[in-house]
């Protein structure tokens, strides 16, 4: 079984897989269940950890079932608490993850590719171009290298907001959802896992589908059409309204995801077209101040800006929240620490 083996299944199918296993080895049926929640549940950094099984046995799995990892190759740490991970992959492509700690909340923010395709202005990770897609045990392995370092942080909610867009690597994403949620993976409720996605209809007519309570974000980021293509080109294969439709279907609260951009689509006429849109789909409207680590040449929306932005959208009936900058002090936008520890590596390379 190659690349991730279990760990690129779903927990349902790794536990067929070990039952067939143990039976073929001739070992007793319980021990399927003692092994299947050493990969999610209670994770272990290989199976020599495995102490409550029979030495020979750990030695067969590591054989059989070896337990990949991602390599931490840096962590920040922010003074706000937010912690910033880049995880370097088996073929030394790099993503990116981040946990940030709210009150008895842990939110972390994953990545579904290395890279992405999507070019969006205000984003340093489309800057970058499209890598590969990442595999189940790479999506889901964020969380588990954050649990392995310490099991009092695993995350409590899970937002693919990170390096790429989930809706187009769709397969391996909605195996990870079930990783995630199952209650032999880890166990975290569907209300508390959003996918967010710029709109890719195809991606979004399939997570439809499922029947758990996933949260649904939209990148939304203007009020137009013509305004949308300006700052992210995917605009012109989905269009706003196509996106829009394809969100009402869905059937579940929407999330729409604004990030401010100074000049660009913080006026007064914004905050009323995305009012009447909120309000189309009962959406909750994120506002999300530019991360000026993303997008250097674009120039961030005033926090008094915001202010009266969000105001003008609860004034018209729509729950709006501003969501505060996290790790400024850190490279927290979205593919920028990877951009910079790349960067780094060419100068040091070049010296």
């Amino acid at each position: 079984m190659a690349a991730g083996g279990l760990l690129d299944q779903t927990p349902a199918a790794a536990r067929t897989t070990l039952r067939r296993w143990v039976e073929e080895q001739g070992h007793p049926a319980y021990r399927a269940s003692q092994i299947l929640p050493r990969l999610w549940q209670a994770p272990l950094e290989s199976w020599s950890e495995a102490s409550d099984l029979p030495l020979a046995l750990r030695a067969e799995l590591e054989t059989a079932f070896p337990l990949p990892r991602l390599t931490a190759d840096t962590i920040q740490q922010s003074k706000d608490g937010t912690r910033k991970y880049l995880w370097r992959l088996e073929d030394n492509e790099a993503i990116e993850s981040v946990l940030i700690p709210s009150g008895n909340r842990r939110t972390l923010c994953i990545s579904s590719q290395a890279g992405c395709a999507l070019g969006c202005t205000f984003c340093a990770t489309g800057r970058m171009g499209f890598r590969r897609n990442l595999t189940p045990f790479e999506i889901a392995g964020q969380i588990r290298e954050v649990v392995l370092r310490d099991p009092a942080e695993k995350p409590t909610n899970i937002v693919f907001m990170g390096m790429g867009e989930p809706l187009l690597n769709w397969g391996a994403v909605g195996t990870t959802l079930s990783i995630l949620n199952s209650p032999e993976g880890f166990g975290i409720g569907a209300r508390h896992i959003t996918v967010s996605t710029v709109g890719i209809l195809p991606g979004l007519a399939e997570f439809a589908k499922r029947p758990e309570q996933f949260r649904l974000a939209i990148s939304l980021h203007a009020t137009t059409s013509v305004q949308r293509l300006g700052i992210m080109p995917i605009e012109k294969k989905y269009d706003l309204d196509a996106v829009l439709k394809a969100a009402e279907a869905f059937r579940r609260r929407v999330t729409f995801e604004y990030v401010m951009i100074g000049g660009v689509n913080d006026s007064d006429a914004d905050a009323d077209r995305l009012a009447a849109l909120a309000r189309r789909l009962g959406a909750l409207v994120n506002i999300l101040p530019l991360h000026p680590g993303g997008a250097p040449d674009l120039t961030p929306t005033t926090a008094s800006r915001i202010r009266t932005f969000a105001d003008r959208l609860r004034n018209q009936g729509v729950e709006a929240a501003v969501r505060r900058s996290r790790g400024l002090d850190i490279n927290a936008a979205c593919g920028q620490l990877r951009v910079e520890v790349e960067k780094k590596r060419r100068g040091q390379t070049a010296s």
